[in-house]
Formats: C-alpha cells, sequence, structure tokens
C-alpha cells in the first residue's frame, strides 16, 4: 500500500513538525532546531517520508514563509521608533553583509583556490543573516518592550530583513559574471539604493491601494489579512519579473506593506499583525522542515573542517562589521554583543540559493552547496539559543513604555 502522497507529507510535517518544536523548547532549545533536524531526518538524505511533489514546490513555499516573516517585520515597525534607530538600521542592514562577504570570498579563493568570481558567489551566499530565525525573536522582545528603549530589536529586525536583499543582489552579481555577462560595476553599484527605492515606491503603492479598499468596504479581518499576503505574493513575483528590465528589492517593498497600513490605521494594523502571527505557526513549520529537508549530511561532512574555518573567519568578520555599524551609538558593550550575536544566524537564502550554482553549471558548485548546508546547520542552531539566552541578559525591560501603557489602561 503506498502511503507517501501530498496529503499524507503534509499531516506528518504537522504533527511531527509540532512535536519537535514543543519537545526542543521543553529542553530549553529553540524550536527551530528541533524543526530542521525532523527535516533531514524524513527529507530526501533521510527516510525521504516527504512526497516528491512538495520537495518540487519546496522553494515557492518557503517564499511565501519568508513573506510571511517580512509582512509580520513591516507591522512591528512603528515610524517614530524607525525615527530613532535610523541610521542605525541603515548601516546594519549592509556594512556586516559586505564585510563578511568579502573576507569569505578571499578566505575561501585561498583555503580552496576557488577563482575569485565562484567565491564571490559562495562568500555572499553565506554571508546573508536569516530573518526566518531573527524576526519572531526580534518581534518576541519588541511585544515584552525588552531592549526598545534604545530600540535595539528594530536595529536588528530592519537590518536582517533588508541584509538579505544586499546579498542576494551582489550574489547576482557575481553569477551574472560567471556567466559571461558585461557588467558594468560603477552602474551595479548605484543600482543597489536604485532596487530599494524602487522596492518601497511598489510596496507603498499597493499599501495604499488596500487602505482605501479596506475604508471603502466592509471587509472582515480574516479576508483582509488573505487579500494582504496575496498581494504581497504578487509584489514579489512582479518585482522578479520586472527585475530583467529594472532591478526592484521586492522584499523591502513587503515589508512596506505592512509598515504603512500599521501607521495609516494603527487599530487595524495591531489587530493583523495578530492574524499574521496565528499564520506564522504554520508557515514555520513548513519552512524549517522544508529547509532541512533539502539539507545533503553527506555532502556536508566531506568538506565539514574547511566549511567550518571559512564560516567561523567570516562570522569574525561580520562581528567586526556590526561592531563598526554600531560605532557612535549609545548601545553599551553588553548590547551591541547581544547584536552581534543576532546577527549569526543563517538559514533562509542558504537553503533558497545554495544550489543555484550547482544547477547553472559553476565548476566550484558542489563545494559551495555543500559550505552553505554547514552554515545553516552550525549557525541556525546556534545562532537561535544565543539570542533567546543572551537577549534575556543583556536587554532591559523599557520601564517608560510600560508605565505609559499601565496609564493608558
Amino acid at each position: 500500500m503506498e502511503f507517501q502522497s501530498v496529503a499524507f507529507s503534509v499531516a506528518i510535517i504537522i504533527l511531527l513538525g509540532l512535536l519537535a518544536s514543543k519537545l526542543f523548547n521543553r529542553i530549553k532549545l529553540p524550536g527551530l532546531l528541533g524543526m530542521l533536524i525532523l527535516g533531514i531526518v524524513i527529507g530526501s538524505y533521510g527516510f525521504n517520508l516527504i512526497d516528491k511533489a512538495i520537495m518540487a514546490i519546496s522553494g515557492d513555499l518557503r517564499a511565501i514563509a519568508l513573506i510571511i516573516i517580512l509582512l509580520r517585520a513591516g507591522f512591528g515597525i512603528h515610524m517614530e521608533s524607525l525615527r530613532k534607530v535610523g541610521m542605525s538600521a541603515v548601516k546594519m542592514s549592509f556594512i556586516p553583509d559586505v564585510v563578511e562577504g568579502l573576507t569569505i570570498t578571499f578566505v575561501s579563493h585561498y583555503l580552496l583556490g576557488l577563482p575569485l568570481i565562484e567565491a564571490g558567489m559562495l562568500g555572499f551566499i553565506i554571508a546573508a543573516v536569516s530573518p526566518a530565525v531573527i524576526v519572531p525573536q526580534m518581534l518576541s522582545f519588541i511585544k515584552r518592550r525588552m531592549g526598545t528603549g534604545k530600540g535595539i530589536p528594530l536595529i536588528i529586525l530592519t537590518g536582517a530583513s533588508v541584509d538579505d536583499v544586499v546579498s542576494i543582489t551582489i550574489f547576482s552579481i557575481f553569477l551574472g559574471m560567471y556567466g559571461g555577462q558585461q557588467v558594468n560595476y560603477l552602474v551595479t553599484i548605484f543600482s543597489i539604493p536604485l532596487q530599494f527605492i524602487l522596492g518601497i515606491l511598489l510596496g507603498l503603492v499597493i499599501a495604499v491601494i488596500l487602505i482605501y479598499l479596506f475604508k471603502r468596504f466592509n471587509i472582515r479581518n480574516t479576508e483582509k489579512t488573505l487579500i494582504i499576503l496575496a498581494s504581497a505574493i504578487i509584489l514579489k513575483n512582479l518585482g522578479d519579473v520586472l527585475s530583467t528590465w529594472v532591478p526592484i528589492a521586492a522584499l523591502v517593498g513587503v515589508m512596506v506593506i505592512g509598515f504603512v497600513i500599521l501607521e495609516k490605521m494603527p487599530e487595524l494594523g495591531m489587530q493583523l499583525s495578530s492574524k499574521f502571527d496565528k499564520i506564522w505557526i504554520f508557515a514555520e513549520i513548513l519552512l524549517f522542515v522544508l529547509v532541512g529537508a533539502q539539507v545533503n549530511i553527506y555532502l556536508a561532512a566531506s568538506f565539514a573542517v574547511v566549511g567550518l574555518t571559512i564560516i567561523i573567519i567570516g562570522l569574525a568578520a561580520r562581528s567586526a562589521g556590526v561592531y563598526l555599524a554600531l560605532a557612535g551609538s549609545n548601545l553599551n558593550l553588553q548590547e551591541k554583543i547581544f547584536c552581534i550575536i543576532a546577527y549569526m544566524p543563517k538559514a533562509t537564502v542558504q537553503a533558497a540559493i545554495g544550489a543555484i550554482p550547482l544547477s547553472m553549471g559553476v565548476a566550484s558548485g558542489q563545494e559551495i552547496l555543500a559550505i552553505a548546508v554547514i552554515a545553516i546547520l552550525f549557525t541556525a542552531p546556534l545562532g537561535a539559543m544565543g539570542v533567546s539566552w543572551y537577549g534575556e541578559k543583556a536587554l532591559k525591560v523599557d520601564e517608560n513604555a510600560v508605565s505609559k501603557e499601565i496609564m493608558v489602561k
């Protein structure tokens, strides 16, 4: 009798994913670590319990989960708070990423003998921090008013969400160079801020349209949530299509949708934020189990020593980049160390694009994929545990915000 099917696979992912998360939380470890390990066990390189049809659309499902994360991030950002941390958030969105990416490029060039273009692909695949790991934890700190006095969770939440776009953009440049495309470096560098501007504008347009619809028509909050999610998915795909002619940071636009709705309709924004928190319960299970299911532990094992060496050197460089980005801020040493730990985890981007060089026929594609896998296995659990443990020590509850809340009540 054939038990494996799409429906059976989804049931297995949900039930075992919830169980794994609860078990790991019970022993004071992040639930996502349990889901990652579960994915490895039941995935293609384990017991192969996930139907091939789900694995075929795994990338799309993970993209939808990432969109939900970014919408939640948008609904967690207030303009007043953003003004206070604006410059720090901007610096955190690109300095650590570029420092780590370039460091890994040169280290892998000398340690693995990779040509600089291929080493650059590896560098900026590995450099991307994981919003899937970071955003939910930062939103939890914001809700508990921990570190909000100095805007620490907001700096990390905003910076980490944009960090990915920077990494993917620079990776795409190296991939284009490998494919023999003519690359104008000056134009490419100046196109990066243009991507962000166009992404913000697209997100703003969609947010304004949605606000008009929500004010004009009587729509239930659950339906509004689905409309926003569908609009964000369309924005992401529109950005992918238009990027053939004009590069657009569509993922930034996705975050802008939530941000603008929260600013213009605060009460509705808070209600929708709660709805997306509930959707995330399902999306989180899908995301981390499917990320784990993509992991080829046999391939990772063959590059374990050199891979870990490259990743640790890269993390050291990223730590220096974070410290540099926060220079001049009002954060103390303990809070800066927390930011360094929070910028460690890698998972989403590495799972999404780690295999692209191999599929495109890049000579070192196998090595790049193996090191991307090692980065997920090494940094995602360590970073998540570090953020959870050290955050409780380093972040102080914003007593002023709590007092104001009590007075309002």
